[in-house]
């Protein structure tokens, strides 16, 4: 029994023996198949292409100028003057206050400004006759003054007016409501223009730049603009680089406050050399493409710009016909014998 198991482990060690050394002929038998014809391989001969790179936002769309009015006082509305989607122009009475609220004194500061009023004018006679000093009129129209800019922030506070002309996007309060102190009341908005903010990755920061042409679209609906503004420091809090986008909305049917996918053309090339990414090979940090010249493989250093999906943008490297090796590049060495197969 012992010499039986001794005679199976020589006859199974002699059989992986013998099938190394075939393996070894085989693989010599191709290295000199590869040494005598060359190494399969299928070119592309390189053409200008066109190349373009689209980078892809979500971001809040909201009009160019934007601004809200707030409460002055704390009191009852009285009446509301305007509706969503009118369009007010700037200083018009939007909303009112009773004009009897102690805390505006509005009768107070009425009748101080038109006393105020009546006495530079009658000062002003009396410094042309002499009758007044021109100190006694300098006092008497700083008075004036004051009194003026007293009853303007109270009409402004009982009476409030747009800070800007534009659509009213917003009204937050209703006849008969009671607010506090600086509630927010009522928004105005230029539609006409949009903007909207976005954030920027670092490994994205050196694409985007002002004037790219941008795309807005939300609901349906298409709108046209550009960048306008890239911030060259990163916010810490966000980790990315802001940049503020404009588009124009000339029939206004964007609305304020959508979220919308916006799309920046980064790169847009007619003429350009364009390589998909499995032709590209990497040593040492370097990247590399092997091109035929004259049926063996020359390695080629190339630099790389940037990447759409599976294509790559080459800066460096390739030249217009160029014969590129697709296929077959993982077995190749400088100067190595290749045979074109397609």
């Amino acid at each position: 029994m012992r010499i039986t198991g001794i005679l199976l482990l020589l006859f199974s060690y002699a059989l992986v023996i013998n099938g190394c050394s075939k393996e070894k002929d085989e693989a010599k038998n191709l290295e000199q198949i590869y040494a005598e014809k060359g190494i399969p391989v299928k070119v592309q001969t390189v053409q200008p292409a066109p190349f373009q790179k689209v980078s892809y936002y979500n971001a809040i769309l909201r009009g160019f100028r934007e601004s809200s009015v707030f409460a002055a006082l704390g009191d009852r509305i009285d009446k509301i003057y305007v509706k969503v989607g009118d369009y007010v122009q700037k200083n018009q009475v939007l909303l009112s206050f009773p004009t009897d609220n102690p805390t505006a004194q509005y009768y107070q500061a009425k009748v101080a400004f038109e006393n105020a009023r009546r006495t530079i004018e009658r000062m002003k006679e009396l410094l042309k006759s002499g009758g007044i000093s021109q100190q006694d009129f300098d006092n008497a129209q700083t008075q004036f003054e004051v009194a003026r800019a007293n009853w303007d922030a109270v009409r402004q506070a009982v009476k409030v007016k747009a800070p800007i002309s534009g659509y009213v996007t917003k009204i937050n309060v209703r006849e008969t409501d009671n607010v506090d102190v600086k509630a927010e009341l009522v928004t105005i908005t230029q539609t006409d223009r949009m903007k909207a903010e976005i954030w920027i990755a670092e490994s994205e920061i050196n694409e985007i730049h002002d004037g790219l042409p941008a795309v807005a679209r939300w609901n349906g609906f298409e709108i046209k603009g550009k960048v306008i503004q890239v911030n060259m420091a990163m916010d810490l809090k966000q980790r990315a680089f802001k940049a503020i986008l404009e588009f124009d909305n000339p029939d206004n049917t964007v609305k304020s406050g959508v979220t919308a996918e916006i799309e920046i053309v980064t790169i847009d090339r007619e003429k350009a050399i364009v390589v998909d990414q499995t032709s590209l090979l990497k040593e040492g940090g370097q990247r590399y493409v092997f091109v035929n010249n004259n049926g063996k493989a020359e390695k080629r250093p190339v630099k790389i710009g940037s990447q759409n999906g599976a294509k790559v943008l080459l800066l460096e490297g390739l030249k217009p016909g160029d014969q590129l090796i697709i296929e077959g590049q993982f077995l190749l060495k400088d100067g190595s014998k290749i045979n074109i197969i397609g």
